[in-house]
């Protein structure tokens, strides 16, 4: 088995090197905004668009002879940007993902580099293209506890909430792991008021980290809007916001990876609901004519729905469960909630309350999580 995995580090780069990093990036970003502009405008036209590698690399060679900053910083990352907006476009219009059209990068956005060739690593300190030697945060004990295993196929440099990040891509081959639980399956019931529920009774409560951060953002955002914008007062409140943001994804990230982990680790099978997220957290607003209803209450359900991550938690759970020998099935999730796991009468009296599951036909009672996650578990046949 081909096993790809990336190791995750702070950067810290000096003064010179942050400028050069910056500069990286905003030239990546110049060529992504540039190209997919003027395939909007052949759009517009009529026109055909150019969507492959092949011809964007022309444009690029087109772009830095019109700008000749681009020929100060290195192609590589550029070509790997190009690379990126041309897959953006395959996926976009494969009709089997459904996927969005590339949208433009914003500078305030998180972003970054990719270094395919050129890089070398040595002890806690990794050499880029153009750069140089820069160190990366990492204990002696760590390094040894997570020690970067296989080749390093591609090196990320990533800006995200004012700090840098460098990634190890690696590829090894290995052979076909066996469960340690072979016969173990599992159905999980995700969730708001309860962030998981498994069909064998346990429950993962969730760390709702913007709800539990939602009053000092607020107060931070109150002070940005007194500012005025882009003075320097309005440009460290700004930054104390994005601070707080990357803390906040932090503390989800957290919490799925443990409980992805738990889950992958003791169970070989793992049944899950194949959620449209997408559709069940669109606006309830509506347009002119036909206004929404509840807009409000459907924005607070939006918000503590994204704020689990139920998507990040079903990538985790898949891969991880790839590396371990098991699988994660998905399927559908229609009336899960409703179905009594004992009999199977379908009826929404049947959960009156959150957290109580009473069958109205045969008077079976459970925990409506527990009950939802059996459900799901038995579709999976």
């Amino acid at each position: 088995m081909l096993r790809r995995q990336a190791y995750r580090y702070r950067l810290c780069p000096d003064k010179s090197e942050d400028t050069l990093l910056r500069q990286f990036i905003g030239c990546s970003r110049f060529i992504w905004n540039a190209i997919l502009f003027e395939n909007d405008f052949r759009y517009l036209v009529g026109d055909p668009l150019k969507l492959n590698r092949a011809e964007f690399c022309n444009r690029l060679i087109t772009l830095k002879e019109k700008h000749p900053f681009l020929r100060e910083v290195h192609s590589q990352p550029m070509q790997q940007t190009l690379n990126d907006l041309a897959t953006a476009y395959e996926r976009a219009f494969d009709p089997k993902l459904s996927a969005e059209m590339p949208n433009f990068k914003k500078k305030k956005n998180a972003q970054g580099i990719r270094f395919p060739q050129g890089f070398r690593v040595d002890g806690r300190s990794v050499y880029l293209p153009k750069i140089g030697w820069v160190p990366f945060r990492a204990s002696a004990r760590t390094m040894k506890k997570r020690k970067i295993l296989g080749k390093i196929k591609n090196v990320t440099v990533r800006l995200e909430g004012g700090l840098w990040y460098v990634s190890f891509q690696t590829e090894r081959e290995l052979s076909e792991p066996v469960h340690a639980h072979p016969e173990s399956s599992v159905g999980g019931d995700v969730g708001v008021a309860r962030f998981l529920a498994l069909s064998d009774g346990t429950f993962f409560e969730g760390a709702n980290a913007l709800k539990r951060y939602q009053r000092r953002l607020a107060r931070l955002q109150r002070r940005l809007a007194k500012k005025v914008k882009f003075s320097a007062n309005w440009r460290k409140a700004k930054a104390r916001i994005t601070k707080l943001h990357t803390r906040i994804a932090n503390v989800r990230k957290d919490q799925i990876h443990k409980a992805s982990y738990a889950i992958s680790k003791n169970h070989a099978v793992v049944v899950m609901e194949d959620l449209r997220i997408k559709n069940m957290t669109a606006s309830a607003k509506g347009t002119v004519e036909n206004p929404g209803n509840h807009v409000a209450q459907k924005s607070g359900l939006n918000r503590r729905i994204l704020d689990q991550g139920w998507g990040e938690l079903r990538r985790q759970t898949g891969y991880k469960l790839k590396w371990a020998g098991g699988l994660l099935k998905l399927v559908d999730p229609q009336n899960t909630s409703r179905t009594c796991a004992q009999c199977g009468h379908v009826s929404a009296e049947n959960r009156m309350t959150q957290a109580l599951f009473v069958c109205v036909k045969c008077g079976h009672a459970a925990n409506a999580d527990t009950n939802a996650a059996i459900n799901i578990l038995g579709r999976a046949g």
